[in-house]
């Protein structure tokens, strides 16, 4: 299994929990240094909370599965503080 294999592996077991919010991600590159750049989608783009998705979600998955993964960085993270969050409308 290859490295692309491998993180993409690892982000199909936090997945479900994004796509239950209405989000998902997406490997946009993994550089020759081993830094894995992702793209938040859907209401995970534009979530307020998207920087704790990164943090407490895809990059200790990422990390768990494949060790050898310098960094990960997300190309379109929202602030917490930008007018234009919007939070995921979860049916409950």
């Amino acid at each position: 299994m290859d490295l692309l294999q491998r993180v993409e592996s690892a982000l199909d077991s936090i997945r479900p929990y994004l796509e239950a919010d209405g989000g998902n991600v997406s490997v946009e590159e993994i550089t020759p240094e081993n830094i894995v750049k992702v793209r938040l989608l859907g209401a995970c783009g534009s979530c307020p909370m998207s920087v704790m998705t990164m943090k407490a979600g895809i990059e200790q998955a990422i990390k768990r599965s494949v060790p050898e993964i310098e960094g990960i960085e997300a190309i379109n993270l929202t602030d917490m503080d930008d007018p234009n969050a919007v939070m995921p409308n979860v049916a409950q």
